[in-house]
């Protein structure tokens, strides 16, 4: 780190215009600085229920409170190099609550300026905290080795002294980073590395992702067999391979058919429909047939997010309808005819009136609304909806109601509605590797 130099806070403080203080007798209240200098007895929390507490340091954008004498002379206030924001109605000549800068220092000194209007300088004690790295998303998590993939978080910091590192499972280093910013780095996935988290260390610490490069977890549907669950509905959409980024994928839209600026209802080609069960009675639910809580615990959805590779080409943007992402259980819809299954339950036989209110919750995806249309550059990128985000209906308003672990036996996959117009497009949309996994 750079040695501070404090003769850059008295060169800043040098264009300090000094304040005219006028008395208005009809303000009683109005804020006046006071002369001399401050002092500094201590440095608190805010919260009163932890204000016994002192503190040597704060973490980047954090509110403290400054105890001492003559706080209304302080004219300008920073942190290492940072200028934090003075509010005068949060100061008084024994409190200034002030916000510690949430940019990163670049001349670290672990002092806090105080400067007066007349340019005096009281320094004091006090560090900035900055956080290690918190990485969120990849952008594709099935990238290749050798193509060029992006992390996105925040607190990437690449210190000259302490470079960042980037590290794959199997203890296999990123040997080739393009770019880096606060909130993003771009690298070329190295060979070797397996499956698993990603690791990103920086000269404040160092965080494991959540998710996972090549994840296998929470399968539903990979259209190779390894599930062995497809199309299994009123229509059967294209599973092909050609240029996929792992095998067979499944495709809506033939890049002819239009979809119209209403996003209007074509089941035919902007739809995957996969309901359990067969035409048995009572229902069962044969090896292409399962309840996809089968293959995937369901019972802490609320901290789960849907999952899955996505690729429209250049040549056929997506400009109009929504994504539904449509999970329901076995009393809303089945493959077969309506009755009882195995088990004793109810089901409700193939339908798709099911989803068509404001009842049933589901996730929306339409990421063309804005900038009015989407592709993905010709690259397969990795798609994330929370299930926390599943609290739309049909028209794109609230749902009404509620989802329980039980709904998660079918999934609907349909663009259309959604209550936002676009304009006409003819769409090609890829999805592959279909899975629910844990945000945590």
């Amino acid at each position: 780190m750079k040695h501070f130099d404090i003769r850059y806070i008295a060169a800043a403080a040098a264009v300090i215009a000094g304040f005219a203080v006028t008395s208005c007798e009809d303000e009683p209240d109005k804020f006046r600085p006071t002369e001399g200098v401050p002092t500094v007895y201590y440095i608190r929390p805010v919260d009163v229920n932890a204000s016994d507490s002192l503190m040597t340091g704060a973490y980047m954008d954090n509110q403290i409170c400054i105890v001492g004498d003559n706080l209304r002379s302080v004219y300008r206030l920073l942190f290492n190099d940072q200028e934090a924001v003075l509010n005068t109605s949060l100061m008084t000549d024994n409190t200034l609550i002030v916000t510690v800068p949430s940019t990163i220092p670049g001349v670290v000194s672990d002092k806090m300026y105080m400067i007066t209007a007349s340019r005096d300088t009281v320094a004091y004690d006090f560090s900035v905290i900055v956080p290690g790295p918190t990485v969120s998303s990849m952008s594709c998590e099935y990238a290749d080795a050798g193509s060029v993939a992006t992390l996105y978080g925040n607190y990437f910091v690449d210190d000259p002294n302490v470079p960042l590192e980037i590290t794959f499972s199997g203890d296999v280093p990123v040997t080739e980073i393009q770019s880096i910013s606060m909130t993003q780095i771009s690298f070329v996935v190295p060979a070797g590395a397996e499956e698993g988290p990603v690791t990103v260390s920086t000269i404040y610490g160092e965080q494991q992702s959540y998710f996972h490069y090549l994840d296998s977890r929470g399968f539903l549907f990979d259209f190779d067999g390894g599930t062995g669950l497809s199309n299994h509905g009123w229509h059967n959409r294209t599973i092909q391979d050609t240029d996929g980024i792992r095998g067979n994928y499944v495709q809506l839209g033939d890049g002819a058919t239009a979809l119209d600026a209403d996003g209007g209802w074509n089941d035919g080609q902007f739809a995957f429909e996969y309901w359990p069960g067969d035409w048995s009675t009572p229902t069962t639910y044969p090896a292409d047939g399962l309840l996809l809580t089968e293959l995937v615990d369901f019972s802490d959805f609320a901290n789960m997010s849907l999952k899955f590779e996505m690729y429209i080409p250049s040549s056929n943007p997506w400009s109009s309808g929504t994504m539904q992402l449509i999970f329901a259980g076995t009393d809303k819809v089945s493959y077969g005819n309506a009755g009882t299954d195995i088990y004793g339950n109810t089901v409700a036989g193939a339908n798709n009136t099911y989803f068509q209110d404001d009842v049933l919750p589901r996730g929306f995806y339409r990421p063309w609304s804005n900038t009015g249309s989407f592709d993905t550059d010709d690259e397969w990128i990795t798609v994330t909806v929370p299930f926390s985000d599943f609290t739309y209906g049909f028209t794109g308003a609230q749902a009404t109601g509620t989802l329980s672990a039980d709904d998660f036996t079918s999934l609907n996959i349909f663009v259309v509605g959604g209550g936002l117009a676009g304009t006409e497009c003819t769409p090609i949309i890829r999805i592959d590797n279909i899975r629910a996994v844990s945000n945590r």
